[in-house]
């Protein structure tokens, strides 16, 4: 549990809780609230122990964003990640909690033409974010001084081990100055990261995330992949092919409930939005309204959701991923109670599936992924929904006081004309196409014409390979060919699916779509060194799937 319930607890600026509020962070996870006071009010080195997707970058990168002071241009700042992909996002994510500071942050990779990196030194940077080789790369060059630098973070620290970088993360250390704050990430401390620290940390202080040894219900739990410009259209979708829809949708920011709720109100929903700023009167008389069932969606934030205990529930949506794996629980745990069935359903984006993989990893359960239904599909449903109402009427012999008016239609016009006129009339374009929008597929090529779906500009492409670290490399006399024909052999995959093969002394990397990459390193599980595996998956290399499934949410 969270030792704090908000961030203005937590020491941090007007400006920065600003930042916050805007990205949607409405309280801390539990590292941030350990980490963020000490790093705000203490001068010990720290290292910290938590999981992957609980929110590190926030508790290392809010301080720093908060305590350095530009110098001129002068790098205040170095950040080591184990992968570019993980440079860029945390990058991202620093450049976000700014608010309006002019502190430069510069992610720095392979992979990458380094004139650009190159350029932006010359001009000055605060912070930079990297991976070990590039770094070291600048280094040599003269592009990189890390002589001014106050602090220092080593992030997925254990990763970077793994992947063979103690000697390259020691050649940084060694540029940097003595008297620095040292921030150490990982979420396991084998005995070469204790060495480490024993090494290079000066009075540096243990702090462990309590464990997410989380479960979940039997409910439903579903994925849609879409684009963030169709997430509207697709909830649309999605509460359209359900005849008695009724849901919480969860949102991340106070704007997000307000527009979608009044975007849902306009499209002939019942729906409303409760956030933090709605009065207490005003969120007694909604809850009211949707406990009695006069509205059926209620679009709220995880804060504003508090307390509301409604045991009938069909659906929990989130229309925004939840910020960890706590929250995924309480949010999802709101359906299915009450010995009833209940379903629930997260939009992602491709970048985040990366998140998703770890919220199915600690709540040990299966969330699968479904296909958007068809607009054929929906209009089918509604148009079944039409004659079972219709059917109930007549078995129960509600209709008589319209008999008069039903035979006066009848003289006039053939009963088939009088019946789809009287729909016409009554349900306008319902069962029109036109009513529905075309939802994009979330593939490569639509992520390169959908960039106003993205952070910014600098998001990798995600679309459906698994980048695999292999414990193998040139001492081995391993060549991209053996390496191939090497995975070939052993784990039963086609060769044109490995690709961009990269071998270096002690290891090498490859690519490979989803499903041959779990194969893959299951096949090789039993094989490895120092009780390590052969395989692994590249921590932050993973990216989504675009291979589809044959079966469609019904």
């Amino acid at each position: 549990m969270n030792t704090v319930a908000n961030f203005e607890a937590l020491g941090l600026s007007t400006e920065t809780l600003q930042a916050l509020t805007k990205k949607g962070f409405e309280e801390p996870t539990p590292i941030q609230a350990l980490t963020i006071p000490l790093l705000l009010q203490d001068t010990n080195d720290i290292i910290g122990q938590a999981q992957t997707g609980t929110g590190k970058t926030a508790a290392f990168g809010l301080p720093i964003i908060e305590r350095i002071t530009p110098q001129g241009g002068m790098v205040q700042a170095i950040i080591l990640t184990p992968t570019r992909e993980l440079a860029i996002q945390v990058a991202e994510e620093m450049s976000s909690f700014r608010g309006n500071r002019h502190i430069s942050i510069l992610p720095v990779y392979g992979g990458q033409a380094i004139e650009g990196q190159l350029r932006r030194l010359r001009r000055g940077v605060d912070i930079v974010v990297g991976t070990p080789g590039r770094i070291i790369d600048h280094l040599n060059r003269g592009s990189l001084d890390l002589n001014s630098i106050t602090h220092m973070v080593l992030d997925e620290a254990d990763e970077m081990l793994n992947m063979g970088f103690i000697e390259d993360i020691e050649t940084i250390l060694s540029k940097t100055p003595y008297k620095k704050r040292m921030l150490l990430f990982s979420a396991t401390m084998p005995a070469p990261i204790l060495k480490l620290a024993s090494n290079y940390m000066r009075n540096h202080q243990i702090i462990k995330a309590p464990s997410a040894h989380l479960t979940v219900s039997a409910t439903d739990q579903i994925y849609f992949e879409v684009r963030a410009s169709d997430k509207y259209e697709a909830l649309c979708r999605i509460i359209d092919l359900e005849p008695e829809f009724y849901a919480l949708v969860f949102c991340r920011t106070r704007l997000q409930v307000d527009d979608l709720s009044q975007a849902l109100q306009d499209r002939g929903y019942d729906a409303a939005g409760l956030h933090g700023e709605i009065s207490q009167a005003q969120r007694e008389r909604t809850l009211d309204k949707f406990r009695n069932k006069k509205i059926s969606i209620l679009v709220a934030t995880d804060v504003a959701a508090r307390g509301i205990d409604i045991v009938d529930l069909t659906h929990v949506l989130n229309y925004s991923l939840p910020q960890d794996p706590e929250s995924y629980i309480h949010r999802i745990g709101r359906t299915g109670r009450a010995g009833k069935e209940g379903t629930a359903i997260t939009f992602i984006t491709p970048a985040e599936y990366r998140k998703l993989l770890y919220i199915q990893r600690i709540t040990k359960t299966e969330i699968r992924k479904e296909q958007l239904p068809r607009i054929k599909d929906i209009i089918k449903s509604k148009q079944e929904e039409l004659i079972n109402e219709v059917s109930k009427i007549i078995d129960e012999n509600t209709y008589t006081e319209n008999i008069d008016i039903a035979n006066r239609l009848l003289a006039d016009y053939p009963a088939d004309q009088v019946v789809a006129a009287l729909i016409a009339n009554a349900y306008e374009d319902a069962f029109s196409p036109e009513k529905y929008h075309k939802i994009g597929e979330t593939g490569r090529m639509s992520n390169r014409s959908d960039r106003r779906d993205r952070p910014d500009r600098h998001t990798p492409d995600v679309s459906g390979i698994t980048r695999l670290f292999i414990a193998l490399g040139k001492k081995d006399k391993m060549t991209p060919r053996k390496l191939v024909d090497l995975i070939r052999d052993t784990a039963m995959v086609e060769s044109r699916l490995i690709r961009d093969v990269q071998i270096y002394d002690n290891f090498s990397f490859a690519n490979v779509p989803f499903a041959e990459a779990e194969q893959i390193i299951k096949v090789f599980s039993k094989r490895g060194r120092n009780n390590m595996p052969l395989v692994v998956k590249a921590k932050g290399e993973v990216k989504h799937s675009r291979r589809p499934r044959t079966k469609r949410y019904n």
